[in-house]
C-alpha cells in the first residue's frame, strides 16, 4: 500500500487542522439540530456513519483498492471501532439534553482519562507531575458538571460514558499505530459503526417532512469525512505534537455554534472548568512532548467524532 510522503509545511498544516476541527464541531451542531427536531439518536448516528463510509469508499478504493478493507489486526480494529461507536452514540444522546459547549468541554478531559488508562493497558509509567495534572483536570470536570448543585443534569452521565469510550478508542488507536493504514482505520470505524447501528436505527426511523432536514442528514456524514481527510492531510504537513493543541479550538467553535444556532451562551462554570481542563491537558501534552512520548491531547484524526 502506497503511503503519501511527509512534507514540512507546519503553518499550513496548523491552519488545515483548525479547519478540520471546525468540521468536527459541525458534526455536533448537526446532531443537536436534528435531535432538537425530534430525530432519534440512533438514526442520527446511522446517517453520520453511512455517509462517512460511502465517502471513504469513494476516496480510498480508487487509489488503494480492496486492500484498504483488509486489517492486519482485526480484533483490535473491531474494539477500536466499537469504542468509537460508543463515544459517538452517547455524545449524541447527551446533545439531546445539554448545550454543545458543555458536552465539548467534558470531552476535553480525554487526555486525562487516556493518561490513567494507559497505565494498565499500555504499561506506561506516569510521574508525579502528570498525576497532579490529572487531578487538576478532573477538578475542572467537576467544576463544569457541578454534581453538588442544582445545575447538575443526569444527562451528563452520557457525556462521561462518551468520554470513557473515546479515551479507550484513543488507546486502541495507539496500539494500532504503525500496524494499520489510515484508510483501513477509516473504513473499519465508519463501516462497522454503520452496520452495528443499522438495526436500531431501522426501529426508530422516521422520514422527515422538510427537505432541509435531508440535507443535514447528509451533511453530518460529510462533515465527519471531510474533517478527517483534512486532518490526515494536515498530519502530512506538520508533526502531530505541534498539531495536537489545535483541538482546543473546538471550545471556541462550539461556543459560536451554541450562541448563533441554538441561542445558548456558555455558563461561567463551563468556561472556568474548561480553562482548568485545557490547562491540565496542555501540561500533559507539554510533559509528553519534552520527554518524547506521543501526545495524549486528542488527535482529531482519532477523536470521538471520527
Amino acid at each position: 500500500m502506497v503511503v503519501a510522503p511527509r512534507q514540512d509545511k507546519t503553518a499550513l498544516g496548523v491552519w488545515i487542522m483548525i479547519l478540520a476541527v471546525g468540521f468536527f464541531v459541525c458534526i455536533d451542531t448537526s446532531a443537536k439540530w436534528l435531535s432538537a427536531g425530534g430525530m432519534a439518536a440512533m438514526q442520527i448516528v446511522f446517517c453520520r456513519y453511512f455517509v462517512h463510509f460511502a465517502l471513504s469508499l469513494a476516496v480510498y478504493l480508487p487509489t488503494e483498492g480492496t486492500e484498504a478493507l483488509k486489517s492486519n489486526a482485526p480484533v483490535k480494529q473491531f474494539l477500536r471501532s466499537l469504542f468509537l461507536l460508543g463515544s459517538t452514540s452517547f455524545n449524541f444522546l447527551a446533545l439531546q439534553h445539554l448545550p454543545i459547549t458543555l458536552t465539548t468541554t467534558i470531552m476535553f478531559a480525554g487526555p486525562i482519562v487516556v493518561t490513567l488508562v494507559s497505565i494498565p493497558l499500555l504499561g506506561e509509567r506516569v510521574g508525579i507531575h502528570r498525576i497532579f495534572a490529572v487531578c487538576v483536570g478532573f477538578g475542572g470536570v467537576l467544576v463544569v458538571m457541578q454534581p453538588w448543585g442544582a445545575e447538575f443534569d443526569p444527562a451528563m452521565i452520557y457525556s462521561l460514558i462518551a468520554l470513557t469510550s473515546a479515551s479507550l478508542y484513543m488507546v486502541m488507536t495507539r496500539m494500532l499505530a504503525g500496524v494499520e493504514s489510515n484508510a483501513t482505520s477509516q473504513l473499519w470505524s465508519s463501516g462497522l459503526a454503520m452496520i452495528a447501528v443499522a438495526p436500531f436505527a431501522a426501529k426508530v426511523w422516521v422520514w422527515p417532512d422538510a427537505p432541509f432536514t435531508y440535507g443535514i442528514m447528509v451533511a453530518i456524514g460529510c462533515f465527519g469525512a471531510v474533517g478527517h481527510i483534512l486532518a490526515t492531510y494536515a498530519h502530512r504537513l506538520a508533526e502531530a505534537s505541534i498539531l495536537a493543541p489545535t483541538v482546543y479550538a473546538q471550545l471556541l467553535f462550539a461556543a459560536i455554534a451554541g450562541i448563533f444556532v441554538f441561542g445558548t451562551w456558555p455558563t461561567p462554570w463551563t468556561f472556568g472548568g474548561g480553562l482548568i481542563i485545557m490547562a491540565s491537558g496542555l501540561y500533559i501534552w507539554w510533559r509528553e512532548r519534552t520527554k518524547g512520548r506521543p501526545a495524549t491531547v486528542p488527535d482529531p484524526r482519532r477523536a470521538p467524532h471520527e
